[in-house]
């Protein structure tokens, strides 16, 4: 594929694209810094507000909301024009984060909480979902880097941005800052994706896979607080459950969250979602990774903080490289191979090193695992946002209804796999009882053969990257 073919940084950039691309990647950013900025500062806000007793809360309703709304998307666009759909996304997020800002007790802040994931949800999944209209197809792979690499972003602003406010008494200021980021970027929408396409009939309302998504969700989100390692891991094989049979509903149903091309045989695309989610699945191990630094090492708050973005810093690197590949297919196979790879270094060395050696492995393996995420992901999002068909022409015909859904399920996988890696830590950890090495022995171990079997499992996917 020439450079042409595959399109270019500059042709990302160029007139008529580059409002586009910042309102996708904004919408992103604005979602995915709330997720890793509350974690920072909800300490102060317990202290000024209260509510202790619901310290899980405030994260476990965002993304519960987030996973439902994001199921919608597909429904939303075929309703509401591209422009408008985004504009009321921003404004249920600036909305959501005002009332928390504004909070004067635990109560109010739950609420704000929940409105902000609704309208997060849909920013994050209509950033994959609009990147077929706003972008030609030659480039989407690099539409798909720039966004997905938004979380790498927020994952190094996002706690920096929470501790400072935090540290200063002012929290509030934090979604404060998020308000005033939307509207920003909502001062753009209007000619950013004033070219988007006229909505589609929408079909019937997916309400069955909704409650099923949903319950998974927030199964998978108790899971992960559960200090039992029994009552954690009946919450995980109950999520699974759940998801199982939000398969087999979407397989029977017409009113599905999914394309229709998940189900059909021969189609590579629910092999490409399952890695998507393995690899999004395995880098919920950054969540706990401060926490090991800290027990484990001894680092300080802000060295353990370092050691955290080790992997979301590898994740943006290996997009921005990756993204450029004229060769797709090698790469989506080495990424998951890396990703194994970095888990498996840092579990071996939580087994026979200690002191700085060991740190030293830590960083060397969550940076080649971020890296092999990085990889792999621009060519996984773009080829579910193409309904996995490899031919430009047959995804030019294909309804574009099922299209839309194809990419809003991109957001959709990314969450629920997102929930899945927590809940998992969360058993993995218990699994240590009080000895912090035992957990986190059992923390990287768990996430190593996780890694593994994906990397095992990757080729059927490559069938359908183009």
């Amino acid at each position: 594929m020439s450079e042409e073919q595959g399109g270019s940084w500059a042709q990302m950039v160029a007139p008529g694209r580059r409002g586009a691309v910042t309102v996708l990647a904004g919408g992103t950013l604005m979602f995915a810094i709330d997720t890793y900025v509350t974690a920072s500062l909800l300490p102060s806000a317990v202290a000024e507000i209260g509510g202790p007793e619901f310290y899980a809360w405030p994260t476990t309703l965002f993304l519960l909301a987030a996973v439902v709304a994001s199921s919608l998307t597909s429904r939303v666009l075929a309703t509401v024009p591209a422009a408008r759909a985004y504009l009321v996304a921003l404004a249920v997020f600036a909305l959501g984060a005002l009332v928390d800002a504004l909070a004067p007790s635990m109560a109010v802040l739950l609420v704000g909480r929940v409105v902000q994931g609704l309208g997060g949800g849909l920013l994050a999944a209509m950033g994959y979902a609009l990147i077929r209209v706003a972008l030609p197809r030659t480039l989407w792979t690099r539409g798909s880097a720039v966004i997905a690499a938004m979380w790498g972003v927020a994952l190094i602003v996002g706690p920096g941005l929470g501790g400072i406010l935090a540290a200063a008494g002012q929290w509030r200021w934090a979604f404060g800052a998020l308000v005033l980021g939307s509207l920003v970027i909502a001062a753009i929408v209007p000619s950013a994706l004033r070219r988007a396409r006229a909505p589609i009939s929408p079909g019937p309302f997916p309400v069955g896979s909704v409650l099923l998504v949903g319950a998974a969700a927030a199964v998978l989100s108790v899971a992960g607080l559960a200090a039992s390692p029994l009552v954690a891991g009946l919450g995980l094989l109950l999520a699974l459950v759940l998801l199982v049979l939000f398969v087999v509903h979407e397989r029977r149903t017409s009113a599905a969250v999914l394309p229709r091309a998940t189900f059909r045989p021969g189609s590579p695309l629910r092999w490409i979602y399952g890695l998507m989610a393995v690899l999004v699945g395995v880098s919920g191990v950054e969540a706990f990774v401060p926490l090991v630094g800290q027990q484990v090492a001894g680092l300080t708050p802000v060295s353990a903080g370092f050691l955290g973005v080790a992997l979301g810093a590898g994740w943006v690197l290996g997009e921005m490289v990756s993204a450029s590949a004229r060769r797709p297919r090698p790469r989506v196979l080495a990424g998951p191979v890396l990703l194994a790879s970095g888990t498996v270094l840092v579990a071996a060395a939580l087994l026979l090193l200690d002191g700085t050696a060991g740190v030293v492995l830590w960083a060397v393996g969550l940076l080649a695992g971020g890296f092999g995420i990085g990889t792999a992901w621009p060519h996984l999002a773009a080829s579910a946002i193409g309904g996995a068909d490899p031919e430009p022409a047959s995804a030019a015909e294909q309804d574009e209804g099922e299209a839309d859904k194809a990419s809003a399920a991109v957001t959709t996988v990314q969450m629920l796999a997102v929930s899945v890696g927590t809940a998992l830590g969360g058993v993995a950890l218990a699994l240590g009882g009080a000895d912090p090495l035992a957990s986190a022995r059992w923390l990287f171990a768990t996430f190593a053969v996780v890694a593994v079997l994906g990397a095992l499992t990757a080729r059927p996917a490559v069938r359908g990257v183009s």
